[in-house]
Parts: structure tokens; C-alpha cells; sequence
């Protein structure tokens, strides 16, 4: 594999992190490293592989010399994505900010790898929601078309960034204590309670979270008909999403069809077994770079629809390893 100079925009969030750790359990080869993040946490260190990084300030001139680019999302992207595509940087952007954008691919390398064949220096991570609803969906949607998808997300406090997390956290002991809650970060207190509100409000009451799923589901799949009602809830847990799915086919596919499609899929396991009450939960998907599917059963009042429940780690599928991913694609194959 191709060494290369790759820089990190965003290495001191939570992201970051995972980023890091994904490039070292994943042996990426590189010439050099360069970790960047906001004047706030410029001149911090980071240790990585028996050296200390020096944090820089992200700047115009901080890409000159750099071959790729992950960024962990924030404002960052806004800033500089396009003028590092701009230095002939492949830039991997995990935010928001390109994903619906037509000359930007949005790739899930599971499910779309040949997007990455015709980049123009920008690629997008899809929403950590979005990784996790496509990835169920494909080996489905592959036998037989989809025609309505029905989601629940329960999104982990995680996903809002690490002051959700320390937020989480005082809240319980607070509840415990009886003392005051006065909620910063959520809209509520989320210690003990769920929220079935994420991000800003939309058009006809949804919110810019669920219309995420919609728009981006039907650019990777590149099915425009699929119609996709969503609901997204924050949940009360530190690590790893879940996710309730009803699909309604063309073609009947049976339970049983469904479990050996998703079983023969690289980078999903089937947890599936009501008699030994085995299915997902985000406790156990943790730290790990799989989808897991469970509780697969046909509606009872439609004869091609099916429930599945669907979990994994957010931080590391839904945005850290799947952007190593896409670079690993580009280096292999020679698409930079």
C-alpha cells in the first residue's frame, strides 16, 4: 500500500481519537503525520505509536504537502474542505457540510465502493445513523427492492460530543443525589429520560437528523423512490446506536432469507435467537467495527414487510472506520 501524507483535522474530538486508533489497529502506512485541530487546542500533545504530535492550529497553510486529509467534522469542514480539495488534497470529510452535494460521493465502502472510482478530491462520510440504516438494508435491498422503510433511531449521548457525555454522567449522579438538573447540552435532562428531538427543526415537523436519513439513503443506494419515514431519539446510553427497521419488498423475503443474507454480508453479524434471548444491545456492540442485526420477523400485517433491529458503534463504523475504510479503497486501488 502506498505511503502517504495524511493530516487529521479535528484529532483532539472524539472522532479524532477513534481516527487515530483506527489508522494503528489497521497498519495504514504513512510518510508523515500531521494532527490538527481549533486555536483552542493548538499546542496540545498527542502520543501515537511511540512519538509525541505537537496539535497545530488548522490554517490555509496547514495542507501544503498533504496527500489526504480526515476530517472529523465540526466547523472545520465548512472551513476548509473545499480549499484543501483546492491544494489537490483528498479530503474525507466526516461532517454534514458536502454530503448532498453532486459532485461529492457519499460512500459506505460496504455498499457503494464504485462512487470512489470518479472522485473529485472530496469524498463524504454519511451520517453515523445513515451508515447503520444502509448497511442493514443492503443485502436486502440487493435481493429485492425496498419500497418503504419505517426507522426508529436511539442515538447515543456520544454522538453529541464529549460534553454530552460528562453531561450524562452528572445528570445520573445528580438524579441519584436528588439534587438539581439544569440540562446545557440537551434540550432536557437526558440522564433517565429520552429526547425524540435531534438537531434543528425541519420542514413538516421533522427534524434535520431524520430528513439526514431520507436524502442520504437515497444518494448511496441511488434509489429515489424508497419512501422513508424517520424518527430520531436520544437515548440515555454512552456508546453505540440502535435502530428499529420495518422494510416493506417487491418480493417476499422470509425471516429465515433475511438472516442468511445479512449472515453471508462482510461486516455484519447476526445476533438472532428469541429462545436464547440473543439480539443486539449497544453495551456489547462497543468498540467495535460490525453491524449487528437481531429481531428479525415479518409484519404481521403486511406480507412482504420485516422488522429488524440493527446496533453498533457510531464512533467507529459511523464515522472513525468507515473514513479509514475509504482511504484504505483509495490506497489500494490507486483512485487518489
Amino acid at each position: 500500500m502506498k505511503e502517504v501524507n495524511i493530516a487529521i483535522v479535528g484529532a483532539t474530538g472524539a472522532v479524532g481519537a477513534e481516527i487515530l486508533k483506527v489508522i494503528d489497529e489497521r497498519k495504514i502506512p504513512y510518510k508523515s503525520l500531521k494532527l490538527l485541530a481549533s486555536a483552542r487546542s493548538a499546542g496540545s500533545t498527542i502520543a501515537f505509536q511511540g512519538k509525541n504530535y505537537i496539535v497545530e492550529e488548522t490554517t490555509a497553510e496547514s495542507f501544503d504537502g498533504v496527500d489526504i486529509a480526515l476530517f472529523a467534522g465540526g466547523p472545520a469542514s465548512r472551513a476548509f474542505g473545499r480549499l484543501a480539495q483546492q491544494k489537490g488534497v483528498v479530503v474525507i470529510d466526516n461532517s454534514s457540510t458536502f454530503r448532498l452535494d453532486d459532485d461529492v460521493p457519499l460512500v459506505v465502502p460496504e455498499v457503494n465502493p464504485q462512487a470512489l472510482k470518479n472522485h473529485h478530491g472530496l469524498i463524504a462520510n454519511p451520517n453515523c445513523s445513515t451508515i447503520l440504516l444502509v448497511s442493514a438494508l443492503y443485502p436486502l435491498y440487493q435481493k429485492s427492492k425496498i419500497k418503504r422503510v419505517i426507522v426508529s433511531t436511539y442515538q447515543a449521548v456520544s454522538g453529541a460530543g464529549k460534553e454530552a457525555i460528562d453531561e450524562l454522567t452528572l445528570q445520573s449522579r445528580q438524579s441519584l443525589a436528588q439534587q438539581p438538573i439544569k440540562p446545557e447540552v440537551f434540550q432536557y435532562q437526558i440522564a433517565y429520560n429520552l429526547i425524540p428531538h435531534i438537531d434543528v427543526w425541519v420542514e413538516d415537523d421533522y427534524t434535520k437528523e431524520e430528513m439526514k436519513l431520507v436524502h442520504e439513503t437515497h444518494k448511496i443506494l441511488g434509489d429515489h423512490d424508497m419512501a422513508i419515514t424517520p424518527t430520531a431519539v436520544r437515548v440515555p446510553v454512552y456508546r453505540s446506536h440502535s435502530e428499529s427497521i420495518y422494510l416493506e419488498t417487491e418480493e417476499p423475503i422470509t425471516p429465515d432469507e433475511a438472516r442468511t443474507l445479512l449472515a453471508q454480508t462482510k461486516g455484519i453479524i447476526v445476533q438472532d435467537d428469541p429462545a436464547k434471548n440473543l439480539y443486539p444491545m449497544p453495551l456489547y456492540t462497543s468498540d467495535t467495527d460490525e453491524v449487528y442485526v437481531g429481531r428479525i420477523r415479518r409484519d404481521l400485517s403486511c406480507p412482504n414487510g420485516l422488522n429488524l433491529w440493527a446496533v453498533f458503534d457510531q464512533l467507529r463504523k459511523g464515522a472513525a472506520t468507515n473514513a479509514v475504510q475509504i482511504m484504505e479503497m483509495l490506497l489500494e486501488n490507486d483512485w487518489l
